[in-house]
């Protein structure tokens, strides 16, 4: 771990300088967008000899600082911006002046600490995830400069919190790109099994050590809200169920009965949990298996629910798997729309950045066709306050749930 002295701003003459290529768009970097690409930063021996994470002062092209970066040399984003201000230092009280200023934010959301405490560069800490859930806080540090700074980071954390029990979650696709490894665990504190949250007047268990991401996704709650109105009185299929987002609120607000579908036995464990929990477990039921072939077998079976939801995992990652991923999205709504009862509701998401809301929507409206049904766009849902969108970064933007009556 280094000593964050090296991380001083443009007076430490410690820090070394990385600089922009003359067709670099500094435009875009100077209105806020927070990302340099490697094809448009000078990446001369140097340069590529700084080890990963290294906090640098970005120069454009005529030699004019532009702030403080944080520099992965091999990566495709190889430098994230941290600080406009290239005099400003990143120590703990940096660290802790970008925690407070987030969690002023949730503390007005939500009366309980359970939140998306902070939304990576939204949050002006680029690559940083960090979900809390009461006196734990789980941590994604998937950007190399905050695996460098890890420990300041911790407990600045604590410090601005008060949280007992910090866990890094290393897993996730991100910090592979950034070079990172995947070894997390528990970094302070201890925990004794999974953690309930109480949201929409469902109890959700999540596991934070072993659990997907951090242990449950937030940014649905406002999502499963919606849902659980339109689910009111009828019965409720919720595909891709994880510990029981959808399926769970629904009961919780007046529907009569919910199958929860998932490939992962132990989420649909911490999802009966939660049922049980919530005493709603003689009306929740689970079935394992991959979402496709239970969507078939269900219309085989004759199955018919008020509503339907699909939450599934990224499909279009990258821009690279956008167009199987579009595929993807249509084949899920053509298989479940066949499982919703007349004038009940089908409720698609998306967590694909590389799909934008435009082509999402284009390919579930396509798959509902497919299946010979016709449909009301009802609702658009995105993601909760507590994962801001950076208006310079489509990245952040990323979920979208289209909530249509057939």
């Amino acid at each position: 771990m280094p000593n964050l002295a090296y991380c001083g701003g443009m007076n430490d003459t410690s820090l070394p300088v990385v600089r922009l290529r003359p067709k670099a768009n500094t435009r875009a970097i100077r209105h806020g967008f927070p990302w340099i690409y490697a094809g448009e930063m000078v990446t001369d021996r140097r340069t590529q000899a700084l080890a990963p994470g290294t906090i640098a002062i970005l120069e454009d092209a005529d030699r004019t600082p532009m702030g403080l970066v944080g520099v992965t040399p091999h990566s495709k984003i190889i430098a994230r911006m941290l600080d406009r201000d290239p005099a400003q230092a990143i120590d703990e009280a940096w660290l802790e002046d970008r925690i407070a200023r987030a969690l002023r934010h949730r503390e007005r959301l939500y009366p309980q600490p359970f939140y998306r405490l902070v939304h990576a560069e939204a949050d002006g800490l680029p690559g940083v995830v960090i979900d809390r859930f009461g006196d734990a806080a789980v941590i994604q540090p998937n950007a190399a400069w905050a695996e460098r700074l890890l420990e300041p980071l911790v407990d600045a954390l604590v410090r601005v919190t008060g949280v007992g029990t910090v866990v890094k979650s290393a897993s996730g696709r991100a910090r592979g790109l950034e070079g990172l490894d995947d070894e997390g665990g528990i970094l302070r504190g201890a925990l004794d099994g999974p953690i309930p949250v109480v949201m929409n007047g469902a109890t959700y268990m999540a596991d934070l050590e072993g659990g997907q991401k951090t242990g449950l996704f937030f940014d649905q709650r406002d999502n499963h809200a919606f849902a659980a109105r339109l689910g009111a009185g009828g019965r409720v299929l919720d595909v891709f169920a994880h510990v029981g987002g959808f399926g769970l609120a629904a009961l919780a607000n007046g529907a009569t009965a919910a199958l929860a579908v998932d490939g992962s036995a132990g989420a649909l464990t911490l999802a009966e949990a939660g049922a049980e929990a919530g005493n709603m477990g003689g009306a929740f039921e689970t079935r394992r298996g991959d979402a496709f072939a239970t969507l078939e077998a269900l219309a085989r079976e004759g199955a018919s629910f008020d509503m339907v939801v699909c939450d599934p995992p990224a499909f279009a990652p990258s821009k690279s798997a956008r167009d199987a991923g579009l595929r993807a999205y249509e084949k899920v709504a053509r298989l479940a729309a066949p499982l919703v009862a007349k004038d009940g509701y089908l409720v698609l998401c998306s967590c694909s950045h590389a799909a934008d809301l435009a082509a999402f929507r284009d390919a579930s409206a396509r798959g509902i066709g497919r299946a010979g049904r016709r449909g009301q766009l009802i609702h658009t849902g995105f993601a909760g306050p507590d994962h801001p969108q950076l208006p310079q970064l489509a990245e952040t933007g990323y979920l979208k749930a289209l909530f249509f009556r057939l």
